[in-house]
């Protein structure tokens, strides 16, 4: 994904459209479009029953993998400095040795990338278009398109193309998400997010602070007015 992020070539991003507590999501009986703001999708769930991860206007702080230097080797991230060096392993550089650290462990001020969210829908995985799985960073090579993370799996039996940007999402889906009983086959409803990627971390973004919430509620009943600032990983 940072790699796409980093290329311009990943745009969008999606994420299982979940119920509250005790409900379940299926076709038909409520239209959920205008509560929505125009998604125009038919669910038997009011849209506040519905939870949306993310909402128009969201800064979104892209976490990944990274290290410091070995000298910081024994300090938790929470007790790092905002001056401490950061490495990136997405830029496949030789950094100096020093630890690993997972991207879940990224704190805000070491983050590069920021995501401003521009377009919230609901749809069928199916649904994804071949320009929507391009945009997801599905992008071709040749004749055929990547399927992204794979180019880099050093198991030469998994393939690292599909003849379709929707067949390389396929791929790169059920990867992800069949293992916690959501694969391509069972078509789950989905929160399909577009955005913008700036280069810079999100405490030096273009969005005024003023335009935001500092404090992320855990979920959205849809697009809001208020901006809120997350990771994502």
């Amino acid at each position: 994904m940072v790699r796409a992020l980093l290329a311009g070539s990943k745009t969008q991003t999606r994420r299982v459209l979940r119920a509250k507590a005790g409900m379940t999501i299926a076709d038909a009986t409520v239209d959920a479009g205008p509560a929505c703001g125009g998604i125009g999708r038919r669910l038997e769930l009011p849209v506040d029953k519905l939870k949306f991860p993310y909402a128009v206007g969201d800064r979104l702080y892209v976490r990944e993998a990274w290290k410091t230097s070995s000298q910081h080797d024994s300090f938790a991230p929470r007790d790092l400095l905002g001056t401490a060096p950061v490495y990136f392993t997405a830029d496949d550089r030789l950094w100096p040795v020093a630890k690993y650290r997972q991207a879940m462990h990224m704190p805000r001020w070491a983050s590069r990338l920021t995501l401003i969210v521009t377009q919230v829908l609901v749809q069928r995985l199916q649904e994804i278009s071949e320009a929507d799985a391009i945009a997801e960073g599905c992008r071709p090579i040749g004749s055929e398109f990547l399927i992204p993370g794979q180019y880099f799996y050093s198991d030469a039996s998994k393939s690292r193309t599909a003849l379709s940007a929707t067949s390389a999402y396929e791929s790169l889906w059920n990867g992800l998400n069949e293992p916690r009983g959501f694969g391509w086959d069972t078509n789950p409803w989905v929160v399909a997010v577009s955005f913008t990627v700036e280069h810079c971390n999100i405490d030096e973004s273009s969005i005024p602070k003023s335009q935001e919430t500092e404090k992320a509620p855990k979920a959205h009943a849809g697009p809001s007015v208020a901006h809120i600032t997350r990771s994502i990983t």
